[in-house]
């Protein structure tokens, strides 16, 4: 072993560098400094367990979870992917990046459409936005992996005890030690919840449209700026006049739902006629005119063409081929357009819904959240940064619509899900 040359005569506990035990106690001092260092300045294996560290993992590294195509409306895809993800972060694992579906079909599953997630939401801001909290992974299982499949149980016997319990035991030896867990079964929107609103919420904060996208919604509030301005008579003011979107649930096939559901509920405040809900949004207290009303509606599903009519003087409506934004839509597949009306809808500044639509739900749920964000207290009323209300239920007077925000105190998704009449504001 050659030495430097001021290592030559020095010695160590009276033993001259050149002996052979001085050397090996050199050599176990090195040693012992080298696994210092490693404890101080790299991270220990504790570090890599908890969920929050997910985020920091790469795709060698990472376990996954692999779910079924998630399917349905836009706002059904969106809550099935935060059930996915919540579920993904339980199990601490990376949740492969999923199929969305473009079209709306129910049943006939072979004429789904399948289009990727990251061509609808921005994958890397989705990661960058829920960092230690959920990671979503590019990468698929190569053939050496050890996946291990996973039925996801269903029916009435399939309770939330049963699923909770499969959960845990997949955390556990020997499903921990697999690379990728993949679930067979059916969408992640049926699997039962075990979350509360919060944390639904925060997956919804990272979920950002991706540019082609974001920029028809822009395109599309543009216009109905441009109409306000028009409203002003002239008035060069540069501050705004607000507008009112107002997701017009009247469509054939919700009605036919909203019908059965009152039945089966024995309830009355689910479905409105057009009349009600022009006559609701009208009676909003302190609602300012002139205003522009956005009408957020299915254009194919519409079978009463008269919607623009009825309208309180000073309400000025607008739907998309009056307001010139059709063939924005028309080019796009179901799913995009739903996409290009929610963000409408979040922007706008106040909302009006149905408190039994899963696409209203969502939107308030956004719009709470954001005042939340800003710190915001009040979070009803038209005094507030972004009000919305339900048309379907009576305000404080029999013509009115009752203030809404979302109750992020819930334990679970449910009345956001499948809609409720019980919402937060009085």
């Amino acid at each position: 072993m050659n030495l430097p040359t001021c290592f030559k005569h020095l010695r160590f506990f009276g033993l001259n560098f050149n002996s052979l035990a001085c050397k090996c106690m050199f050599l176990l001092l090195v040693f012992a400094a080298a696994l210092v260092s490693r404890a101080v300045f790299l991270p220990t294996f504790s570090d890599f367990v908890g969920i929050e560290s997910l985020p920091q993992l790469n795709d060698e590294k990472s376990k996954f979870l692999e779910v079924p195509q998630i399917v349905w409306g836009l706002n059904n895809q969106k809550i099935a992917f935060a059930r996915a993800c919540l579920t993904a972060r339980t199990l601490n694992r990376t949740l492969v990046m999923p199929s969305l579906s473009a079209s709306l079909f129910y049943k006939e599953v072979d004429q789904l459409k399948p289009i990727s997630f990251d061509k609808v939401f921005h994958f890397e801001k989705f990661n960058s936005l829920c960092k230690g909290f959920v990671q979503l992974g590019r990468r698929h299982p190569q053939a050496s992996d050890k996946i291990e499949l996973i039925q996801k149980g269903s029916g009435r016997k399939w309770t939330v005890e049963k699923d909770l319990e499969q959960l845990q035991q997949l955390t556990e030896h020997p499903y921990n030690g697999y690379g990728t867990i993949r679930i067979l079964g059916k969408n992640p929107f049926l699997w039962h919840d075990h979350w509360p609103v919060k944390d639904y919420a925060k997956v919804f904060e990272c979920l950002v449209l991706v540019e082609e996208i974001s920029n028809e919604a822009d395109k599309v509030v543009s216009k109905i700026r441009k109409k306000i301005t028009s409203l002003q008579n002239g008035n060069n003011s540069t501050l705004l006049l607000p507008y009112v979107a107002v997701h017009m649930r009247i469509e054939k096939d919700w009605m036919i739902h909203c019908k059965k559901l009152e039945q089966r509920l024995n309830i009355t405040e689910i479905c409105s006629s057009k009349e009600q809900i022009i006559q609701r949004v009208g009676n909003i207290a302190g609602l300012k005119t002139p205003i522009v009303i956005y009408l957020a509606v299915a254009d194919d599903l519409l079978e009463d063409n008269s919607i623009l009519a009825g309208w309180k003087e000073g309400l000025i409506p607008f739907e998309k081929k009056k307001l010139g934004v059709f063939e924005i839509y028309k080019k796009q597949s179901y799913l995009i357009q739903s996409a290009i009306d929610y963000e409408v809808c979040v922007r706008s500044d106040v909302f009006v819904g149905n408190s039994f639509s899963t696409f209203s739900s969502l939107v308030v749920l956004d719009r709470t959240q954001k005042m939340i964000t800003m710190g915001l207290g009040e979070k009803c009323g038209l005094d507030v940064r972004w009000p919305s209300y339900a048309y379907n239920l009576q305000g404080e007077s029999k013509d009115t619509p009752r203030a809404w925000a979302a109750n992020m105190s819930d334990l679970s998704l449910r009345a956001i899900s499948y809609g409720s009449n019980r919402i937060s504001c009085p």
